[in-house]
């Protein structure tokens, strides 16, 4: 029988937040491909291991070649539906079945923590990528879930938010750390936004 990947989303960060079915396929892997901090979190003695970086091609190339002796398990932080390495893995292995489990996102912890609603909230990510102005553009009761990155940061999104005629009353919420010890969310302005320390990666809702 062929060997398969397995994607596993390992939640926002703590353990804490894994699906039970998460952990069964980890605990059982032969090779397993993630982050440092998930393999150091997750990964076991007397296993392969590989650390992502930016170089996906040395990813692709040693799952390609670990497939051929066992089923490949690869860590994504959050959900794997929701801006992780599934699209490349799926154009890369089209001929491999791929199974997905799914985990809880950050920006499913950030609403929860902040009690909104979020089913009709818009989800962006600035992850090297800017939104369209239709996705940003300012509609009374409009509600934004947004993902940021170091160019991206906190400030600059609320800059690019006020250029688009966001009030600057509009509320913020700026969450950081989900689910660690030293989980920090602010509740503030749009325009106190500018005023306060750059956060370059954390889920940041406005409404």
């Amino acid at each position: 029988m062929q060997n398969k990947i397995i994607v596993v989303g390992i939640g926002p960060g703590s353990p804490d937040y894994l699906l039970p079915i998460a952990l069964k396929k980890i605990k059982n892997a032969k090779v397993l491909v993630g982050s440092a901090r998930a393999l150091s979190t997750y990964g076991q003695e007397g296993i392969k291991k590989y650390n992502i970086t930016g170089d996906l091609t040395a990813v692709m190339t040693f799952i390609e070649e670990n497939l051929r002796s066992a089923d490949v398990i690869v860590l994504v932080s959050g959900d794997p539906g929701y801006y992780s390495l599934l699209p490349a893995l799926k154009r890369t292995f089209s001929t491999v079945e791929i199974e997905v489990i799914p985990g809880i996102s950050s920006m499913q912890v950030a609403f929860s923590r902040i009690k909104i609603a979020w089913q009709e909230a818009t989800l962006l990510s600035f992850h090297g990528r800017i939104p369209s102005p239709e996705q940003i553009e300012y509609i009374p009761e409009k509600v934004l879930g947004m993902l940021t990155d170091n160019t991206y940061n906190s400030k600059k999104i609320a800059e690019i938010l006020l250029e688009n005629n966001w009030p600057s009353t509009s509320q913020v919420w700026l969450c950081e750390k989900l689910s660690y010890d030293d989980e920090n969310i602010v509740n503030i302005s749009l325009a106190e936004v500018i005023q306060y320390k750059e956060i370059k990666h954390c889920i940041m809702v406005v409404k």
